[in-house]
């Protein structure tokens, strides 16, 4: 994404949620990523046992290359759109901007929930 400061833009591949946060500084981002995700998580309504539960399980990162051509596809399609309402909503808050693409109807989705917020309580339903 090319705002200034940078941001980074995460993306869940089964649920596509999406999760904003700064990129600076990219040394501390896995370390930092957990409270972001998990602020999107309780704004969504998310039972706090399972927002602890995920972020617990996140002490060990690795970065790798997706191959999804879907997500790839949904990120682009959400760095565009994340501009778009940085401008309409006029806002800079990655929370609010986070949320609004989480309600934002995605075709990789379309036999599911469609929208990221809703497919997320439906996968955490599944997986529960």
């Amino acid at each position: 994404m090319f705002w200034k400061p940078q941001l980074a833009l995460f993306v869940h591949e089964e649920t596509l949620l999406p999760v904003l946060m700064p990129l600076a500084p990219a040394s501390s981002l896995a370390q930092r990523f957990p409270t972001y995700l998990a602020a999107v998580l309780k704004a969504l309504d998310v039972d706090s046992g399972f927002i602890m539960a995920q972020v617990a399980a996140m002490g060990q990162v690795q970065y790798t290359k997706t191959s999804n051509r879907s997500v790839l596809g949904i990120m682009n399609q959400f760095s565009y759109l994340a501009e778009g309402y940085r401008d309409y909503l006029e806002t800079g808050d990655l929370l609010e901007l986070s949320l609004k693409l989480a309600n934002t109807p995605c075709s990789p989705l379309y036999k599911r929930e469609t929208f990221p917020d809703k497919e997320l309580h439906r996968w955490i339903k599944d997986n529960s």
